[in-house]
């Protein structure tokens, strides 16, 4: 009769435990960001207060930038391109190979993502911000996915595909989750990555994402700060959450462990318990009725009164 598994219990993450879990968490977020609009003319305050504040501090990166990438197309077309696609692309990706590859690592780094994501949606419904592209044109500031949207699926509503850019908040622009993801990216690709290209791409992919925000004039560079500052909180909050975590588990388990050792059938060659502590078959002085029962009972009856059970 072949032997069962016990059920592994050295808490690496499960497919079908993580899966709907980023999903909901994801959802959450996307409905989150679509639900919460504020009031425009509030939001284009908070944008000019953000420019008037960068000019006070001598920080004026987006209007060279933007002017580079609206005069240049053969570099605002890529910056686009990166805009709209790569925010979508590389994190799950990073979060694949974790889960695969560095799986030790992975229940950390995902509820580190997972929880500032969370923080940033409270970010757009405490402050909703106008982008720099969406201000008056005498603002000086273009809005290169616009320029530049016969390249690309997206229209001139931020990045949402044509026709669906009802379906995004164009005024959840503080702080910037693609510059905090993108940090969040590079910090696994550094500590995590074994060859001196991975660590490269760590440093060089939040800032190209940086350079890429405030380029397409889709946000100011305190933005980008501010998604930094978001990724610093929820790195703060990850251990917190994962001893609640864990204690939540641990409360659990012993209930888990009990209703499966209960039916854990015992096999030929000596019983186990549910932790799969194997007990070996003494041998047995005889067939004695009045001694199955007790043999039964501690291990020590003989072999085919063992396998019949």
């Amino acid at each position: 009769m072949p032997r069962n598994r016990v059920p592994r219990t050295d808490g690496r993450p499960r497919v079908w435990s993580e899966l709907p879990l980023i999903v909901v968490v994801y959802v959450a977020y996307s409905l989150g960001r679509l639900v919460v609009r504020g009031d425009v003319s509030t939001a284009v305050d908070n944008g000019l207060a953000i420019l008037r504040l960068e000019k006070s501090l001598t920080l004026n990166a987006e209007h060279p930038l933007n002017r580079l990438f609206t005069d240049h197309a053969w570099l605002g077309v890529p910056a686009d391109f990166a805009y709209a696609s790569l925010h979508y692309l590389v994190t799950p990706a990073i979060l694949v190979w974790l889960f695969r590859n560095r799986a030790v690592h992975y229940r950390a780094a995902r509820t580190w993502l997972m929880g500032s994501t969370l923080i940033g949606l409270v970010g757009f419904t405490l402050m909703p911000t106008c982008p720099p592209r969406l201000l008056d044109a005498s603002h000086g500031f273009v809005d290169t996915m616009a320029q530049y949207s016969s390249y690309g699926w997206w229209g001139a509503e931020a990045s949402a595909p044509r026709g669906l850019g009802g379906m995004t908040n164009q005024y959840a622009a503080m702080p910037s989750l693609h510059v905090g993801w993108s940090l969040w990216c590079g910090v696994m690709l550094w500590r995590h990555g074994r060859t001196p290209l991975m660590k490269t791409l760590g440093v060089a992919y939040p800032l190209l994402t940086t350079i890429v925000v405030m380029g397409t004039a889709n946000h100011y560079f305190l933005d980008a700060v501010a998604g930094a500052a978001v990724m610093g909180l929820g790195l703060l909050l990850t251990r917190p959450a994962l001893r609640l975590s864990q204690r939540v588990r641990s409360r659990f388990a012993p209930v888990a462990a009990a209703a499966s050792g209960a039916s854990a059938p015992v096999v030929s060659g000596g019983c186990e318990t549910s932790a799969g502590e194997r007990i070996p078959h003494q041998r047995g002085t005889g067939n004695r009725p009045a001694d199955a029962d007790n043999g039964a009972r501690d291990g020590t009856g003989d072999t085919a009164a063992t396998a019949a059970r």
